[in-house]
């Protein structure tokens, strides 16, 4: 744990950093694959729940009743494979759909006989489509109002560009959120709708983290010549990397417990509708934030004229660094030549005094 402290601090001083904006088209190209994976089952079709498309629910409260001898029990009287699972409180739920020709009383009937249990312990729940048209509508409208609310609230507190990321960064989350349902074949109830509404919130709150710091690190950027906006904003995302990591490692941990040992093991399979949609979407999240919402802006601030005469400046004052570098190690780098050449200056010097010395004593004198 020390090290890892350790590397957090390395990561805020910037002694070590790891280049995410510069690889961004590694970045993408996951996210593409994994949002084409998704989008396939996203195609396939989405495992709706009864509140969704209708039908009728049957609620059996026998202790000792299991899954399996429920859905053994069910699979007999009905001609539709129905969906059995076991409640919070330790009953028997069991979902019929519309397309079964019996009627719910006979269903009812028929389930109290075979699975030996007075009728008054059978509560039976019909529903129809048109309510699921509601609460899909409902759902619909909330999430159009949070996008505009979002959209809203980091133009004016940051930019549009940066708005433009984050939404970016929230659509990838719920596809692939949506995508990995589809896939597995979990059903989507009322509980998943608000498990996509709640993960919305998590990634938002890691992108307004990092975008915060970018922001702080990049003011004023244009009046220095040394590092690019690319550049910064990579240092701010190193900065909050560690934060990031730890906000969703521990949002992850309780979520985890729910969806493994609450509905993995101890078959609460109610959990799974809204602990599948988080876990997936703040791992979805805590990725995005990073690895495609600040790459993203990075690419789009860019494309400012501003930054790219900044950036047309910090490649030079590099080259010119460079060169000046490159002249003193010439400078201070021994000459080459022969024994001649290499000798002091003052030695050449001596030797041809000495030598004017001795053709002046074999000329012959003009004085009189």
């Amino acid at each position: 744990m020390s090290r890892f402290s350790n590397l957090g601090h390395r990561l805020y001083q910037g002694e070590v950093s790891f280049d995410f904006v510069g690889r961004r088209k590694l970045w993408y190209s996951i996210s593409g694959v994994i949002v084409l994976v998704a989008a396939i089952g996203l195609a396939m079709g989405l495992h709706l729940g009864i509140e969704f498309k209708g039908g009728s629910v049957y609620t059996v409260n026998k202790p000792g009743l299991t899954v399996s001898q429920a859905q053994e029990t069910a699979d007999g009287i009905v001609s539709s494979h129905p969906l059995v699972q076991s409640t919070d409180n330790g009953k028997i739920r069991i979902q019929v759909s519309t397309d079964e020709t019996k009627s719910s009383d006979q269903i009812r009937d028929e389930l109290s006989k075979k699975l030996s249990v007075p009728l008054d312990t059978v509560e039976a729940q019909v529903i129809g489509p048109s309510w699921g048209k509601q609460i899909s509508q409902k759902a619909l409208t909330g999430l159009i109002v949070f996008m505009i609310l979002v959209t809203v609230y980091l133009a004016i507190a940051f930019e549009w560009r940066m708005a433009l990321a984050a939404l970016v960064a929230l659509i990838h989350d719920l596809l692939i959120t949506i995508g990995v349902y589809a896939l597995v074949g979990f059903e989507v109830t009322p509980g998943t709708v608000i498990g996509f509404l709640t993960i919305l919130g998590y990634s938002l709150y890691d992108t307004v983290v990092v975008f915060d710091t970018v922001k702080e690190n990049t003011k004023g950027l244009t009046k220095q010549n040394k590092l690019t906006y690319s550049e910064a904003a990579n240092a701010g995302l190193n900065q909050t990397l560690v934060r990031s990591l730890n906000t969703t490692v521990v949002a992850l941990l309780p979520v985890a417990a729910l969806l493994f040992i609450g509905g993995g093991f101890l078959g609460a399979g109610t959990l799974n509708d809204i602990s599948l949609a988080l876990f997936i979407g703040l791992a979805a999240g805590a990725y995005s934030s990073i690895c495609v919402a600040t790459p993203l802006l990075a690419q789009l601030k860019e494309e400012q004229p501003e930054m790219k005469a900044l950036r047309k400046r910090v490649l030079q004052h590099r080259a010119s660094a460079a060169a000046k570098a490159e002249a003193a190690d010439a400078a201070d780098a021994p000459a080459g030549g022969d024994e001649e050449d290499a000798q002091p200056a003052g030695m050449v010097g001596q030797r041809g005094k000495a030598a004017g010395t001795t053709r002046a004593k074999g000329r012959p004198s003009t004085k009189r």
